[in-house]
Formats: C-alpha cells, structure tokens, sequence
C-alpha cells in the first residue's frame, strides 16, 4: 500500500519530512511535465508512443544522451532501462511517480552500484559454493558459469525474469540499500530447480532454461533468498 511512497522517500525523490511532499511532488510534475513536452516539440515521442519508449527518452534528454534520430540504434543501457521501466510500470500506476522512481532506482544502479555490480557473478560464485559445491561443479564442468545470465540478473535486477508481485519484494532491498540481495536470488534460482540444471548437458541448454525460468515457484524462491541473505549477512541495515 505503501511502497510507493517508501521508495519515493528512500530514493530521495521526496524529502522525510511528509509536510513538504505535497509542494515537492508540484515541482516534480512540472519537471516532468516540461520534459515531456519538450520531447513532443522536437518530434522525439507522440501521444501514440509508448509509455516505456516516453521514459526512455525523457531520460536520455535529462542527461544529455538523446540520440540525433528516434531510429538511432538503442545500446546496451537503453535496454537495461527499458526492462526496469516496463516491470516498474506494473509496479506503479501513476506516470509521474513511476518515471521519477524508475529514473531514481536506473541512477542507483549506475552511480550508487557501479562498483558493486561488476563484483556480483564472484560473489554468487561463493555463496553457491557453500550451499551446493556440487551444483556448482557441475556449472563449471559444462562451461557454463561465465554464459550464465548475469545482465538479466544484475544489470537489470530480475526485470522480466521474475513476476512483478515477487520482483517488487527484491526490489525493497536494493532501494534500501542492498544490490547483494541480487546475488542471493540468482543462487536460490540455481537450488530450487537443481534438478532440472543438473540434467541439462550444456552451457547453451542451462543459460536458456534460466533466462525463462518457471514463474509459480517465484514468490517461494525471493522469500528463500531473503533468508539466504539474512544468513549470510545477518540483518544489515544496510548490506551492499
């Protein structure tokens, strides 16, 4: 009911003192506002264009990244960006609210994370290590630990691999402070569907099957890997 606003405050897109929401969310609007209308100016985006495509762009003429053409060839980022913004999309009705939050949590990423994020495959290493050295054998025995899906899993935070309801439940914990809790989903993936991985002969066939990973064991999978996390780091405030 709340985690809107909760993201909002810990994202600091608005300030903790809830007296000030209300006149800081005009000055949002009109930001936002005046973006999107400059972006219809220049003939970037239409009313027909798509919400996702009009966050993108908004986002890319805020940081001085807009392209010469709308038929420009996206990059890598662009993508990242528009997968957290597609799931975000689910997440949060109002277009205000879920471009600025979807703008604030893609700057986390990049800035607050940027050197944590690199480090995550060695960290999942680890942790698969203790919980399934064998697994973790067999990974290596099928060449398959360096084509596992890392972008789909850190870069995008599990943006299209997992449903919204459960990927809503990760996301608490990277806007608060922890990108690791990435490494703990990506391990318990791994452990709830050991069987399946462990029969599958090839690099190619493991990388596949966990890029689209059966969705109904989802909600189980983040609540075991938040107790994973919680083994593993204790109960940080903040664990990175």
């Amino acid at each position: 009911m709340y985690r809107a606003l909760v993201w909002k405050v810990l994202l600091g897109i608005l300030p903790p003192h809830h007296e000030s929401h209300a006149q800081v969310m005009v000055y949002r609007k009109d930001q936002y506002s005046d973006v999107l209308h400059a972006l219809k100016v220049i003939r970037f985006i239409s009313d027909a264009t798509p919400q996702v495509e009009v966050s993108l762009r908004m986002y890319q003429l805020e940081y001085g990244r807009l392209p010469r053409s709308p038929s420009f060839p996206r990059e890598p980022e662009d993508e990242v960006f528009l997968a957290i913004a597609k799931a975000m999309e689910e997440m949060v009705e109002d277009n205000v609210d879920c471009y600025w939050i979807i703008r604030c949590f893609v700057n986390q990423l990049n800035n607050k994370y940027r050197d944590y994020l690199p480090q995550l495959p060695k960290a999942f290493e680890q942790y698969l290590s203790l919980e399934d050295s064998r697994l973790l054998s067999h990974l290596r025995t099928c060449s398959a630990v360096s084509r596992l899906p890392y972008d789909l899993w850190f870069r995008r935070c599990f943006a299209g691999c997992l449903p919204e309801s459960s990927l809503q439940r990760v996301w608490d914990k990277v806007v608060s402070g922890s990108c690791k809790i990435l490494v703990f989903v990506a391990v318990e993936i791994l452990l709830t569907f050991k069987i399946k991985v462990m029969a599958l002969n090839s690099a190619e066939k493991i990388t596949r099957f966990l890029e689209n990973i059966p969705q109904d064991s989802s909600d189980a999978i983040v609540s075991k890997a938040i107790d994973l996390w919680h083994k593993h780091c204790g109960t940080p405030v903040h664990s990175a």
